[in-house]
């Protein structure tokens, strides 16, 4: 699923991501950033996560919009 973070709180590690399709808010899971590039998310940014067994955001990849892709492919 694709998404942009509504709220991310550095110290805690809480956040939000509002999900592109169905416009769902979805908790991060506490392990979240784990493995990922990120060591901290900013409102708005563009992401890419799954969810896991409780329903909340996971394994965050970057995110990208349609006008943004790569040139030449």
């Amino acid at each position: 699923m694709q998404g942009v973070v509504k709220a991310y709180d550095p110290v805690s590690g809480d956040g939000v991501i509002i999900s592109d399709t169905d416009l769902r808010e979805y908790n991060l899971a506490s392990n979240a950033l784990e493995g990922s590039i990120f060591r901290m998310l900013r409102q708005g940014q563009r992401v890419v996560f799954t969810l896991d067994d409780s329903g909340r955001a996971t394994c965050l990849t970057l995110g990208s919009e349609s006008d943004m892709e790569t040139p030449g492919v």
